[in-house]
This record gives C-alpha cells, sequence and structure tokens, in this order.
C-alpha cells in the first residue's frame, strides 16, 4: 500500500479546546484594556499616556516580526542538520580550509569506497562532510553487508584537495575501511551500461573472461588453475558450482575445467560483485567454446598470401602437425627444451583461459606459425612459434605486432618476452615495435619487456612514415622460449 500525503490529510487536527482558550483570552484581554483605558483616562495626563503606549506597543511589535524573520530558518545550535536527531559531525580539516566548489586550480576525479553504518543518516552525514570539502558525487553504488553498508563512489573533487584530508573527512563522518583510487572519463559510465558490455564482449569472445572480470573488479589478480597439471597431476580441489567468496579471494568453477582464483589483497570482496562475477562466469557455461571469426589475408614479399585469424582448442590436430613438421632447434628455441607431452602443453595454449592465440594459415589451409598472447597474473607475455619454412618471411613481425595491439586493447601496461641473446630474430622483432623497451636477463635468459603506454604516439609516426602493417618490413623466426608456466 502506498502511503500518500495530500492537502487534506496533511493538515493538523483542530480541536475545540483551543477555541476556548482563545475565546477566555480574549475576553480578559478586552477586560483589562478597558479597566486601564478608564483609568487613565480620568487623569490629568491621560491621553499623552495612550498615545506614548500605543507607539511602544507598535515598535515591540516591529522588532519581533524583524526577529521571527531573521531566525525562522535557522536550524538550533545542536542540529545542524536540522533534522531534531543526533547532530552531524564536523568535517575534520588541520592543515587547511574547505575548498570551495569550482576552484580555479581544476578538478580531479576519484574513486572512493568506504564502510558506514546501516542506520538512517549514515550516508546523508557522509554526503554532507563531502559537500563541506567541495566534492561532487558523480555516482553512487551500494553493496550491503550482514553488518553495515559498502559505498562507493565516483567524485569530482577540487584538484588541490588531498586524499588524507578526504579520508579523514570521511573518517570523522563515520566511514571506516576508506579506499581511494585515481578515476578516469572510462569510469563516468554507469555500472549497468558498464556490466552489459562487459557482457555483450563475453558473448562474442570466450578469451574475454578473464578481462571482463578484470575490468568488473578493478586491480586484480586472475589465475586460471585447469583440473590436472602438464605433467598430469590433480591441482587441487576444484570450487563448487555457486563458487567460494573469502574476503580477498574469489574461487569460480571453470566451466572448461578447473578454477578461476581472483585474488585482490588490498581490498575484500563484496558478496554483490561476487554475484556480478559469478553472472559472467555461468554466461560464459551457456555459451560454451567461441571464436571471432575474423580473418585477414595478407601477401608476403615474394607474393605468397597468407590468413591470419584467431585459434582456440579446435585448432590442436593443425598446431600438432606443425609441431612434427619443426626442426629440434625451433621448438628448443621455443620451449627451452624438449617437449615430453605435446598434445597437452598446446592445449593448455590454445584455451582462451590464458589468453589469445592467432594462427597463420597457407591457402593450402596449413597452419605454419601460431602466436600467443598469455595472461601471467598481472603481467602478459607474448610468445611465437614459426615453422622452420616459413621463417625470415615477415610473419613473426606481423604476429607479434598484432598480439601487442591485442594486450593493448585489453589495457596492458606492458607485455614482455623470453628468449634468448642468441635468437636476434626475436630480438629484432621487439625492437621493431617502435616502443620503450627494457632488458633483463633471468636464469641465463633475456626477458625484453615492452612498454604501451606510448603505444598510440608511436602507432601516429609509424602511419605519418608510410609503413605498411601488411607487409612486415623486419622478419622474425619463429623461436621464442617461454616461462616454466607458458
Amino acid at each position: 500500500m502506498t502511503d500518500m500525503t495530500t492537502p487534506r490529510n496533511a493538515r493538523r487536527p483542530h480541536h475545540w479546546r483551543h477555541d476556548l482558550i482563545e475565546l477566555a483570552a480574549l475576553f480578559t484581554a478586552v477586560a483589562v484594556a478597558d479597566t486601564i483605558a478608564k483609568t487613565v483616562a480620568k487623569g490629568p495626563d491621560g491621553p499623552y499616556l495612550l498615545v506614548f503606549s500605543a507607539i511602544a506597543l507598535v515598535a515591540t511589535a516591529a522588532f519581533h516580526t524583524w526577529w521571527a524573520r531573521r531566525h525562522s530558518h535557522a536550524p538550533p545550535v545542536d542540529d545542524p542538520g536540522g533534522s531534531g536527531k543526533t547532530p552531524l559531525p564536523p568535517a575534520v580539516v588541520p592543515d587547511a580550509d574547505p575548498t570551495p566548489v569550482g576552484d580555479s586550480a581544476g578538478t580531479a576525479l576519484w574513486r572512493m569506497r568506504t564502510t558506514v553504518r546501516d542506520t538512517p543518516g549514515s550516508l546523508a552525514a557522509l554526503c554532507t562532510v563531502l559537500a563541506r570539502h567541495g566534492v561532487d558525487i558523480l555516482t553512487l553504488q551500494t553493496h550491503p553487508l550482514a553488518e553495515g553498508t559498502v559505498d562507493e563512489f565516483l567524485l569530482r573533487t577540487p584538484a588541490g584537495l588531498q586524499t588524507s584530508t578526504l579520508t579523514r573527512a570521511v573518517a570523522a563522518a563515520g566511514g571506516t575501511d576508506t579506499w581511494t583510487e585515481r578515476a578516469d572519463a572510462h569510469d563516468l559510465v554507469d555500472t549497468p551500461t558498464r556490466v552489459l558490455g562487459l557482457a555483450t564482449r563475453t558473448a562474442l569472445d570466450a578469451a574475454e573472461l578473464p578481462l571482463a572480470l578484470r575490468r568488473l573488479l578493478g586491480r586484480c589478480t586472475l589465475h586460471s588453475v585447469p583440473p590436472v597439471s602438464l605433467t598430469g597431476r590433480p591441482t587441487g580441489e576444484p570450487a563448487p558450482v555457486e563458487g567460494v567468496l573469502e574476503e580477498t579471494v574469489m574461487r569460480l568453477r571453470d566451466p572448461n575445467g578447473g578454477t578461476l582464483v581472483v585474488e585482490r589483497p588490498y581490498l575484500p570482496f563484496t558478496p554483490t560483485e561476487f554475484a556480478r562475477a559469478r553472472a559472467l562466469v555461468e554466461l560464459d557455461a551457456r555459451l560454451g567454446p567461441r571464436v571471432p571469426r575474423r580473418r585477414d589475408v595478407l601477401t608476403l614479399p615474394e607474393g605468397n598470401e597468407i590468413t591470419v585469424r584467431r585459434a582456440d582448442q579446435r585448432d590442436l590436430a593443425a598446431a600438432r602437425a606443425m609441431h612434427d613438421r619443426c626442426s629440434s632447434r625451433t621448438l628448443g628455441l621455443r620451449y627451452h627444451g624438449p617437449v615430453g607431452d605435446a598434445d597437452r602443453y598446446l592445449d593448455h595454449l590454445l584455451s582462451p583461459r590464458y589468453g589469445r592465440t592467432l594462427a597463420v594459415q597457407t591457402a593450402s589451409g596449413k597452419v605454419v606459425a601460431l602466436g600467443h598472447l598469455l595472461w601471467d597474473g598481472d603481467e602478459t607475455e607474448v610468445a611465437l612459434l614459426v615453422e622452420d619454412d616459413w621463417q625470415r618471411r615477415g610473419i613473426g613481425s606481423e604476429l607479434l605486432g598484432r598480439l601487442v595491439a591485442l594486450a593493448e586493447e585489453a589495457g596492458c601496461d606492458s607485455v614482455y618476452a623470453v628468449t634468448q641473446s642468441s635468437n636476434t630474430g626475436m630480438v629484432a622483432a621487439m625492437r621493431g615495435l617502435n616502443l620503450p623497451l627494457d632488458y633483463q636477463i633471468e636464469e641465463g635468459t633475456l626477458v625484453i619487456t615492452a612498454r604501451l603506454r606510448d603505444a598510440h604516439a608511436h602507432r601516429g609516426a609509424d602511419t605519418a612514415t608510410g609503413s605498411d602493417a601488411a607487409t612486415p618490413a623486419r622478419p622474425a623466426p619463429g623461436a621464442e622460449p617461454r616461462r616454466a608456466r607458458h
């Protein structure tokens, strides 16, 4: 039932006792005034006293009216919120005065999450404190907990407002476990729209699920644990169908087998976030294996046509046939040694849970090269394998450039490749990216890390010089070693 308030039922109840009291007071006042008037009128200065009394009465009434108008809208001194309840806590600003809205220094976007008590007025107190510091609340999400509520804000703050000041002010308003992080224009999209976009990308490409979970949950580490290791040993008990939530660790059942482990040590997950992540995993399970159908036909410098396309576990037989045609030297450079069980290893590499794979196919339908973009926790690895007869034709450079573009699209800050200093083709291909590179020696191998933050600027420079991405200029043999995990 809806509770509605209309002008008729909003009136105060009328009581006859009030009328009786007002009528008695009126008669008393008339009697007193008549007695005073008769007494004064009989005296020698009666008329003058009546005039002065009237002037004093008018002056008193005017002063009372002015005083009432000035203070009628002011809340009580002990109730700054004007609600008649517990007063709101003042903002704690020990090092600076509150910055007014519209500061000439500019503004900044912040994401803030804090826990408040689940009581009436707790959110109002928090909003009041933010307003005192010139903070504009752009979006708000609430995550109910068993005790309290987690409020997640997208804030536009004055540029000069320090995060320490903001955190102390929120704590004074009753907020606990406050966390802040810089935001950008992409965070201005409302949560339902963002979740629908992630669901759409997941529905089109199975490899998008790990990326969708990262974008949904913020900075987190995601590991896909298979049911058995590459040696055939069980890796542990799989998560139940409904998943498991343990504060900063989330375990979800992988539809392809195994477990998806999501960790965020700096901020516990909420039941709302767990439900959203589980919904994305259930969507992936219902849709089954899928990969985009896009195919790009390229022409090599000698005139042969090749097709570059996405690959998955359905290409296992073709990938194994390519391995059988590769020399032991090429396989040794790629895998740092002989491969004992190529079928199981390739099945792991081709799985969309661990990254994305590009395959190069000839006009006859034979796969002659594979390029892998592998999610390694917070990092991203690139790996290449090109059949011996197709090396030094620019295929490796073409695959590497496309893998880096996929990493950039996925929001990766950098990619790394593990190789040997003697593998000059792979080193040259990494240099051909025209990106800032870092070199590091680990256990006798060379790790080359490319930073992708300036990828747009470098790509624009290449376009200005007339470079052609469809015809690679640098050769790259398909020999790039890998870490033991990949």
